[in-house]
Protein backbone atom coordinates (compact mmCIF):
# COMPACT_ATOMS: atom_id res chain seq x y z
CA UNK A 1 0.00 0.00 0.00
CA UNK A 2 2.82 2.41 0.90
CA UNK A 3 4.62 1.62 -2.33
CA UNK A 4 1.41 2.25 -4.25
CA UNK A 5 0.92 5.66 -2.63
CA UNK A 6 4.50 6.60 -3.45
CA UNK A 7 3.94 5.50 -7.04
CA UNK A 8 0.80 7.68 -7.35
CA UNK A 9 2.66 10.71 -5.99
CA UNK A 10 5.44 10.16 -8.48
CA UNK A 11 2.87 9.92 -11.30
CA UNK A 12 1.11 13.13 -10.20
CA UNK A 13 4.42 14.97 -10.00
CA UNK A 14 5.38 13.58 -13.31
CA UNK A 15 8.33 11.78 -11.87
CA UNK A 16 10.17 15.11 -11.60
CA UNK A 17 10.63 15.18 -7.86
CA UNK A 18 12.93 12.51 -6.45
CA UNK A 19 12.00 10.86 -3.22
CA UNK A 20 14.78 11.20 -0.53
CA UNK A 21 15.29 8.13 1.61
CA UNK A 22 17.23 8.31 4.89
CA UNK A 23 20.62 6.63 4.62
CA UNK A 24 21.88 4.56 7.53
CA UNK A 25 25.25 2.98 8.24
CA UNK A 26 25.21 -0.71 8.99
CA UNK A 27 27.14 -1.15 12.24
CA UNK A 28 29.77 -3.88 12.18
CA UNK A 29 28.69 -6.86 14.30
CA UNK A 30 25.29 -5.12 14.82
CA UNK A 31 23.39 -8.40 14.64
CA UNK A 32 25.59 -10.19 17.17
CA UNK A 33 23.63 -11.64 20.08
CA UNK A 34 26.31 -11.10 22.76
CA UNK A 35 28.44 -8.30 24.25
CA UNK A 36 31.88 -8.23 25.82
CA UNK A 37 31.62 -7.89 29.59
CA UNK A 38 34.81 -5.95 30.26
CA UNK A 39 33.59 -4.32 33.44
CA UNK A 40 35.35 -6.82 35.69
CA UNK A 41 38.87 -6.29 34.38
CA UNK A 42 39.30 -2.91 32.72
CA UNK A 43 39.98 -0.98 35.94
CA UNK A 44 42.37 -3.54 37.43
CA UNK A 45 44.07 -4.97 34.36
CA UNK A 46 47.60 -3.59 33.94
CA UNK A 47 47.60 -1.70 37.24
CA UNK A 48 51.16 -2.59 38.26
CA UNK A 49 52.50 -1.74 34.81
CA UNK A 50 50.67 1.61 34.86
CA UNK A 51 52.12 2.41 38.29
CA UNK A 52 55.63 1.55 37.17
CA UNK A 53 55.24 3.61 34.00
CA UNK A 54 53.95 6.64 35.92
CA UNK A 55 56.86 6.46 38.38
CA UNK A 56 59.34 7.15 35.54
CA UNK A 57 57.65 10.42 34.55
CA UNK A 58 60.26 12.58 36.36
CA UNK A 59 63.27 10.79 34.89
CA UNK A 60 62.66 11.54 31.19
CA UNK A 61 62.64 15.03 29.76
CA UNK A 62 59.24 15.83 28.25
CA UNK A 63 57.63 12.62 29.48
CA UNK A 64 54.85 14.49 31.32
CA UNK A 65 53.39 15.70 28.00
CA UNK A 66 52.94 12.20 26.61
CA UNK A 67 50.22 10.64 28.75
CA UNK A 68 47.27 11.30 26.42
CA UNK A 69 46.16 7.73 25.87
CA UNK A 70 43.50 5.46 27.34
CA UNK A 71 45.51 3.60 29.95
CA UNK A 72 44.37 0.54 31.92
CA UNK A 73 44.76 0.23 35.69
CA UNK A 74 43.19 3.58 36.55
CA UNK A 75 41.81 2.22 39.85
CA UNK A 76 45.22 0.98 41.02
CA UNK A 77 46.96 4.21 40.02
CA UNK A 78 44.29 6.35 41.73
CA UNK A 79 44.44 4.41 45.02
CA UNK A 80 48.24 4.53 45.06
CA UNK A 81 48.96 8.14 44.14
CA UNK A 82 45.91 9.41 46.00
CA UNK A 83 47.78 8.64 49.23
CA UNK A 84 50.09 11.57 48.48
CA UNK A 85 47.24 14.01 49.23
CA UNK A 86 47.22 14.95 52.91
CA UNK A 87 43.94 15.99 54.49
CA UNK A 88 41.03 14.33 56.24
CA UNK A 89 39.01 14.49 53.04
CA UNK A 90 41.65 12.77 50.91
CA UNK A 91 42.52 10.27 53.65
CA UNK A 92 38.88 9.21 53.67
CA UNK A 93 38.85 8.58 49.92
CA UNK A 94 42.38 7.15 49.69
CA UNK A 95 43.13 5.55 53.07
CA UNK A 96 46.63 4.43 53.96
CA UNK A 97 49.98 5.94 54.87
CA UNK A 98 51.02 9.29 53.39
CA UNK A 99 54.49 8.72 51.92
CA UNK A 100 56.70 11.52 50.66
CA UNK A 101 56.82 12.08 46.89
CA UNK A 102 60.38 10.73 46.86
CA UNK A 103 59.32 7.48 48.53
CA UNK A 104 56.24 7.20 46.33
CA UNK A 105 58.27 7.38 43.11
CA UNK A 106 61.22 5.29 44.31
CA UNK A 107 63.60 8.26 44.53
CA UNK A 108 64.38 7.67 48.21
CA UNK A 109 64.08 4.91 50.76
CA UNK A 110 67.01 2.67 49.83
CA UNK A 111 69.61 2.32 52.57
CA UNK A 112 73.21 2.75 51.52
CA UNK A 113 76.20 0.87 52.99
CA UNK A 114 78.08 1.81 56.14
CA UNK A 115 80.43 4.78 55.80
CA UNK A 116 83.58 5.47 57.84
CA UNK A 117 85.29 8.87 57.65
CA UNK A 118 89.02 8.42 58.25
CA UNK A 119 89.73 12.07 59.21
CA UNK A 120 86.39 13.30 60.54
CA UNK A 121 85.72 10.19 62.63
CA UNK A 122 82.27 9.81 61.05
CA UNK A 123 80.70 6.37 61.47
CA UNK A 124 77.37 6.12 59.65
CA UNK A 125 75.78 2.71 60.15
CA UNK A 126 73.56 3.34 57.13
CA UNK A 127 73.79 6.00 54.46
CA UNK A 128 71.18 7.41 52.12
CA UNK A 129 69.73 6.68 48.71
CA UNK A 130 72.53 8.42 46.80
CA UNK A 131 75.16 6.29 48.56
CA UNK A 132 73.14 3.22 47.57
CA UNK A 133 73.19 4.36 43.93
CA UNK A 134 76.93 5.02 44.19
CA UNK A 135 77.47 1.48 45.43
CA UNK A 136 75.44 0.18 42.48
CA UNK A 137 77.59 2.22 40.10
CA UNK A 138 80.77 0.83 41.66
CA UNK A 139 79.45 -2.71 41.21
CA UNK A 140 78.95 -2.05 37.50
CA UNK A 141 82.50 -0.71 37.03
CA UNK A 142 84.99 -2.98 35.29
CA UNK A 143 87.91 -4.27 37.29
CA UNK A 144 91.44 -3.40 36.27
CA UNK A 145 92.72 -6.62 37.76
CA UNK A 146 90.63 -9.27 36.04
CA UNK A 147 89.56 -12.24 38.10
CA UNK A 148 91.38 -14.60 35.76
CA UNK A 149 94.70 -12.88 36.48
CA UNK A 150 94.30 -12.63 40.23
CA UNK A 151 97.55 -13.12 42.05
CA UNK A 152 98.09 -13.98 45.66
CA UNK A 153 96.23 -16.49 47.79
CA UNK A 154 92.63 -16.73 46.58
CA UNK A 155 90.03 -17.14 49.32
CA UNK A 156 87.12 -14.68 49.67
CA UNK A 157 87.38 -12.50 46.57
CA UNK A 158 86.61 -8.84 46.84
CA UNK A 159 87.35 -5.51 45.26
CA UNK A 160 88.46 -1.97 46.07
CA UNK A 161 86.84 0.86 44.09
CA UNK A 162 88.44 4.32 44.20
CA UNK A 163 86.25 7.35 43.44
CA UNK A 164 87.76 10.84 43.43
CA UNK A 165 84.95 13.31 44.09
CA UNK A 166 87.10 16.44 44.49
CA UNK A 167 85.74 17.86 41.23
CA UNK A 168 82.09 17.33 42.17
CA UNK A 169 80.23 20.65 42.40
CA UNK A 170 76.63 20.00 43.34
CA UNK A 171 74.60 23.03 44.37
CA UNK A 172 72.05 23.26 47.15
CA UNK A 173 68.67 22.99 45.45
CA UNK A 174 70.29 22.38 42.06
CA UNK A 175 68.07 20.59 39.57
CA UNK A 176 68.87 16.95 38.90
CA UNK A 177 69.49 16.06 35.30
CA UNK A 178 66.84 14.18 33.35
CA UNK A 179 67.36 11.51 30.72
CA UNK A 180 67.11 12.20 27.00
CA UNK A 181 65.91 8.95 25.47
CA UNK A 182 64.22 9.60 22.17
CA UNK A 183 63.10 6.03 21.56
CA UNK A 184 61.10 6.12 24.81
CA UNK A 185 59.46 9.42 23.89
CA UNK A 186 58.80 8.39 20.28
CA UNK A 187 57.26 5.12 21.47
CA UNK A 188 54.56 7.16 23.24
CA UNK A 189 53.17 8.03 19.80
CA UNK A 190 51.95 4.42 19.45
CA UNK A 191 49.39 4.36 22.32
CA UNK A 192 48.36 7.97 21.62
CA UNK A 193 47.75 7.21 17.94
CA UNK A 194 45.96 3.98 18.83
CA UNK A 195 43.59 5.75 21.23
CA UNK A 196 42.85 8.46 18.65
CA UNK A 197 42.28 5.86 15.91
CA UNK A 198 39.84 3.85 18.02
CA UNK A 199 38.02 7.11 18.86
CA UNK A 200 37.64 7.97 15.19
CA UNK A 201 36.47 4.43 14.39
CA UNK A 202 33.75 4.67 17.05
CA UNK A 203 32.72 8.10 15.74
CA UNK A 204 32.52 6.75 12.19
CA UNK A 205 30.01 4.08 13.20
CA UNK A 206 28.27 6.58 15.53
CA UNK A 207 28.96 4.69 18.71
CA UNK A 208 29.21 7.87 20.74
CA UNK A 209 29.21 6.05 24.04
CA UNK A 210 32.42 4.11 23.28
CA UNK A 211 33.84 7.28 21.72
CA UNK A 212 33.23 9.24 24.91
CA UNK A 213 34.60 6.51 27.18
CA UNK A 214 37.90 6.41 25.29
CA UNK A 215 38.10 10.22 25.39
CA UNK A 216 37.51 10.15 29.16
CA UNK A 217 40.40 7.69 29.57
CA UNK A 218 42.73 9.80 27.42
CA UNK A 219 41.93 13.05 29.22
CA UNK A 220 42.14 11.66 32.76
CA UNK A 221 45.43 9.85 32.12
CA UNK A 222 46.90 12.82 30.24
CA UNK A 223 46.03 15.32 32.96
CA UNK A 224 47.32 13.03 35.70
CA UNK A 225 50.60 12.45 33.87
CA UNK A 226 51.02 16.20 33.32
CA UNK A 227 50.25 17.19 36.92
CA UNK A 228 52.32 14.46 38.56
CA UNK A 229 55.17 14.94 36.08
CA UNK A 230 55.33 18.67 36.76
CA UNK A 231 57.33 18.06 39.93
CA UNK A 232 60.92 19.33 39.92
CA UNK A 233 63.69 16.98 41.02
CA UNK A 234 66.61 18.60 42.85
CA UNK A 235 69.35 17.85 45.36
CA UNK A 236 69.14 18.64 49.06
CA UNK A 237 72.68 18.88 50.42
CA UNK A 238 74.12 18.95 53.92
CA UNK A 239 76.42 21.94 54.28
CA UNK A 240 79.41 21.05 56.53
CA UNK A 241 81.58 23.60 58.29
CA UNK A 242 84.12 25.35 56.08
CA UNK A 243 86.75 24.32 58.66
CA UNK A 244 85.88 20.62 58.55
CA UNK A 245 88.73 18.18 57.75
CA UNK A 246 88.83 16.28 54.50
CA UNK A 247 85.95 13.92 53.95
CA UNK A 248 88.00 10.90 52.81
CA UNK A 249 86.40 7.65 53.86
CA UNK A 250 85.05 4.35 52.62
CA UNK A 251 81.76 2.57 52.07
CA UNK A 252 81.72 -1.02 53.26
CA UNK A 253 79.80 -3.65 51.34
CA UNK A 254 79.83 -7.37 51.89
CA UNK A 255 82.68 -8.09 49.48
CA UNK A 256 83.60 -4.63 48.27
CA UNK A 257 85.15 -1.49 49.67
CA UNK A 258 84.44 1.85 47.97
CA UNK A 259 86.98 4.55 48.78
CA UNK A 260 85.72 8.15 48.48
CA UNK A 261 88.41 10.82 48.30
CA UNK A 262 87.51 14.49 48.39
CA UNK A 263 86.57 17.47 50.54
CA UNK A 264 83.96 17.04 53.24
CA UNK A 265 81.29 18.86 51.22
CA UNK A 266 81.80 16.68 48.16
CA UNK A 267 81.82 13.41 50.11
CA UNK A 268 78.66 14.34 52.05
CA UNK A 269 77.02 15.02 48.67
CA UNK A 270 77.02 11.25 48.34
CA UNK A 271 76.70 10.00 51.91
CA UNK A 272 74.18 12.49 53.36
CA UNK A 273 72.50 14.35 50.48
CA UNK A 274 69.24 13.20 48.95
CA UNK A 275 66.94 13.77 46.01
CA UNK A 276 63.86 15.90 46.71
CA UNK A 277 60.81 16.06 44.47
CA UNK A 278 59.13 19.46 44.67
CA UNK A 279 55.54 19.06 43.50
CA UNK A 280 54.87 22.82 43.83
CA UNK A 281 51.49 22.19 45.48
CA UNK A 282 52.10 22.95 49.14
CA UNK A 283 52.21 20.15 51.67
CA UNK A 284 48.71 18.80 51.05
CA UNK A 285 49.14 17.95 47.34
CA UNK A 286 45.51 18.76 46.54
CA UNK A 287 46.13 18.78 42.79
CA UNK A 288 47.41 15.20 42.95
CA UNK A 289 44.32 14.28 44.97
CA UNK A 290 42.04 15.81 42.31
CA UNK A 291 43.83 13.87 39.55
CA UNK A 292 43.51 10.65 41.54
CA UNK A 293 39.81 11.37 42.03
CA UNK A 294 39.52 11.92 38.27
CA UNK A 295 41.14 8.53 37.62
CA UNK A 296 38.79 6.90 40.13
CA UNK A 297 35.82 8.53 38.40
CA UNK A 298 37.10 7.25 35.07
CA UNK A 299 37.16 3.75 36.48
CA UNK A 300 33.57 4.00 37.77
CA UNK A 301 32.24 5.53 34.54
CA UNK A 302 33.89 2.89 32.37
CA UNK A 303 32.83 0.16 34.78
CA UNK A 304 29.16 1.08 34.35
CA UNK A 305 28.95 2.21 30.75
CA UNK A 306 31.28 0.03 28.68
CA UNK A 307 28.80 -2.89 28.64
CA UNK A 308 26.21 -0.47 27.20
CA UNK A 309 28.32 0.23 24.12
CA UNK A 310 28.02 -1.78 20.91
CA UNK A 311 30.17 -4.83 20.38
CA UNK A 312 32.29 -2.93 17.87
CA UNK A 313 32.76 -0.07 20.36
CA UNK A 314 33.75 -2.51 23.10
CA UNK A 315 36.33 -4.08 20.79
CA UNK A 316 37.77 -0.63 19.98
CA UNK A 317 37.87 0.23 23.68
CA UNK A 318 39.71 -2.97 24.55
CA UNK A 319 42.10 -2.47 21.63
CA UNK A 320 43.15 0.95 22.96
CA UNK A 321 43.70 -0.56 26.41
CA UNK A 322 45.80 -3.42 24.98
CA UNK A 323 48.14 -1.07 23.09
CA UNK A 324 48.47 1.20 26.13
CA UNK A 325 49.21 -1.79 28.35
CA UNK A 326 52.01 -2.85 25.97
CA UNK A 327 53.53 0.65 26.16
CA UNK A 328 53.29 0.69 29.97
CA UNK A 329 54.95 -2.71 30.06
CA UNK A 330 57.77 -1.34 27.92
CA UNK A 331 58.31 1.53 30.37
CA UNK A 332 58.17 -0.92 33.27
CA UNK A 333 60.93 -3.02 31.72
CA UNK A 334 63.39 -0.11 31.98
CA UNK A 335 65.45 -0.32 35.15
CA UNK A 336 64.61 2.73 37.24
CA UNK A 337 67.58 2.28 39.55
CA UNK A 338 69.93 2.08 36.57
CA UNK A 339 68.42 5.29 35.17
CA UNK A 340 68.72 7.05 38.55
CA UNK A 341 72.34 5.90 38.86
CA UNK A 342 73.23 7.24 35.41
CA UNK A 343 71.51 10.56 36.13
CA UNK A 344 73.32 10.87 39.47
CA UNK A 345 76.67 10.21 37.83
CA UNK A 346 76.03 12.84 35.17
CA UNK A 347 75.07 15.33 37.90
CA UNK A 348 78.38 14.51 39.65
CA UNK A 349 80.28 15.27 36.40
CA UNK A 350 80.99 11.54 35.96
CA UNK A 351 83.91 11.04 38.38
CA UNK A 352 86.10 8.12 37.24
CA UNK A 353 86.03 4.82 39.11
CA UNK A 354 89.19 2.74 39.44
CA UNK A 355 88.41 -0.77 40.57
CA UNK A 356 90.81 -3.54 41.60
CA UNK A 357 89.92 -7.18 42.08
CA UNK A 358 91.58 -8.58 45.18
CA UNK A 359 91.97 -12.29 45.97
CA UNK A 360 91.25 -12.13 49.71
CA UNK A 361 90.21 -9.90 52.60
CA UNK A 362 93.77 -9.18 53.77
CA UNK A 363 94.84 -7.85 50.36
CA UNK A 364 91.62 -5.87 50.08
CA UNK A 365 91.99 -4.20 53.50
CA UNK A 366 95.66 -3.39 53.01
CA UNK A 367 95.09 -1.91 49.55
CA UNK A 368 92.20 0.26 50.77
CA UNK A 369 94.17 1.49 53.79
CA UNK A 370 97.16 2.52 51.67
CA UNK A 371 94.84 4.32 49.22
CA UNK A 372 93.16 6.22 52.06
CA UNK A 373 96.53 7.31 53.43
CA UNK A 374 97.69 8.61 50.03
CA UNK A 375 98.01 12.40 50.03
CA UNK A 376 98.04 12.82 53.81
CA UNK A 377 100.18 15.79 54.81
CA UNK A 378 102.24 14.32 57.64
CA UNK A 379 103.71 17.73 58.45
CA UNK A 380 100.39 18.76 60.02
CA UNK A 381 99.47 17.68 63.52
CA UNK A 382 95.97 16.87 62.30
CA UNK A 383 97.46 13.98 60.30
CA UNK A 384 97.45 12.00 63.55
CA UNK A 385 93.67 11.76 63.13
CA UNK A 386 94.39 9.10 60.53
CA UNK A 387 94.56 5.83 62.49
CA UNK A 388 95.33 2.94 60.12
CA UNK A 389 95.01 0.26 62.77
CA UNK A 390 91.50 1.37 63.62
CA UNK A 391 90.61 1.48 59.92
CA UNK A 392 91.87 -2.09 59.51
CA UNK A 393 89.77 -3.11 62.52
CA UNK A 394 86.66 -1.77 60.77
CA UNK A 395 87.49 -3.80 57.67
CA UNK A 396 88.61 -6.99 59.45
CA UNK A 397 87.24 -7.07 63.01
CA UNK A 398 88.54 -10.60 63.81
CA UNK A 399 89.69 -10.51 67.44
CA UNK A 400 92.53 -13.04 67.43
CA UNK A 401 96.23 -12.79 68.25
CA UNK A 402 97.28 -13.34 64.64
CA UNK A 403 94.99 -10.69 63.20
CA UNK A 404 95.96 -8.26 65.95
CA UNK A 405 99.63 -8.74 65.07
CA UNK A 406 98.82 -8.39 61.38
CA UNK A 407 96.93 -5.12 61.89
CA UNK A 408 99.72 -3.69 64.02
CA UNK A 409 102.41 -4.51 61.45
CA UNK A 410 100.42 -3.33 58.41
CA UNK A 411 99.48 -0.09 60.20
CA UNK A 412 103.16 0.64 60.81
CA UNK A 413 103.92 0.11 57.12
CA UNK A 414 101.09 2.45 56.12
CA UNK A 415 102.56 5.22 58.28
CA UNK A 416 106.15 4.45 57.33
CA UNK A 417 107.82 7.02 55.07
CA UNK A 418 110.16 4.43 53.60
CA UNK A 419 109.83 3.81 49.87
CA UNK A 420 110.12 0.04 50.24
CA UNK A 421 107.64 -1.50 52.64
CA UNK A 422 108.51 -4.45 54.82
CA UNK A 423 105.98 -7.26 55.02
CA UNK A 424 108.21 -9.86 56.66
CA UNK A 425 107.28 -11.02 60.18
CA UNK A 426 109.82 -9.65 62.66
CA UNK A 427 111.01 -11.58 65.67
CA UNK A 428 109.35 -9.14 68.07
CA UNK A 429 106.09 -9.65 66.23
CA UNK A 430 106.01 -13.42 66.37
CA UNK A 431 107.81 -14.18 69.63
CA UNK A 432 104.55 -14.85 71.51
CA UNK A 433 102.91 -16.79 68.67
CA UNK A 434 102.85 -20.55 68.27
CA UNK A 435 104.29 -22.20 65.16
CA UNK A 436 100.95 -22.51 63.36
CA UNK A 437 100.10 -18.90 64.19
CA UNK A 438 103.47 -17.77 62.85
CA UNK A 439 102.86 -19.55 59.55
CA UNK A 440 99.39 -18.05 59.30
CA UNK A 441 100.76 -14.55 60.00
CA UNK A 442 103.35 -15.04 57.27
CA UNK A 443 100.56 -15.88 54.80
CA UNK A 444 98.49 -12.89 55.85
CA UNK A 445 101.43 -10.51 55.49
CA UNK A 446 102.04 -11.89 52.00
CA UNK A 447 98.41 -11.04 51.25
CA UNK A 448 99.02 -7.50 52.52
CA UNK A 449 102.06 -7.23 50.26
CA UNK A 450 99.92 -8.10 47.25
CA UNK A 451 97.39 -5.45 48.30
CA UNK A 452 100.21 -2.91 48.52
CA UNK A 453 101.18 -3.82 44.96
CA UNK A 454 97.62 -3.02 43.81
CA UNK A 455 97.89 0.30 45.63
CA UNK A 456 101.08 1.13 43.73
CA UNK A 457 99.29 0.43 40.46
CA UNK A 458 96.44 2.69 41.60
CA UNK A 459 98.91 5.57 42.00
CA UNK A 460 99.63 5.43 38.27
CA UNK A 461 96.00 4.91 37.30
CA UNK A 462 94.28 7.44 39.59
CA UNK A 463 97.08 9.95 39.95
CA UNK A 464 97.13 9.58 43.74
CA UNK A 465 99.87 11.31 45.72
CA UNK A 466 101.83 8.66 47.66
Amino acid sequence: MLQGAIYKIRVILGGAAPICFRMSINLPLNKASFTLDTSGVMGFFGGEEALSAMSTVHLYRGRRWLGWYNSPGSYTVAKKFGQLAKSRFWDGIFPGPNPTPEEMFGLDGKEGPRFIGVFSGTDMTTTGHLAYLTAQKAKEAKEIEGKIHLGGRITARGSVSIIDVDSVKLKQGGDALTMKVYHVLCAAAIPITSSLATCLACAFVRDWLAFGLIIVGMVSNGLSCFVIGSGKLHFQLVEPSSYAPRGDGFLMLRNDIIVLKGAEREVTSITKAKLVLNMGDGEEFNTVGICSLLLLSQFLIQLLLVPRATLFGQIMFLSSLAVSWAYNSFLSSLEKEKIQTDLLWKSLDEPPITKFALPNRGSQAACACFVLHAGVDTSKKSSTNFKPKKILEYMIPNDTRVWEAWREHVAKQVLSEKTIKDFEPHRELIKDLEDEEQQLLKQLLADAKYGYGCYQRSIKTCGLTP
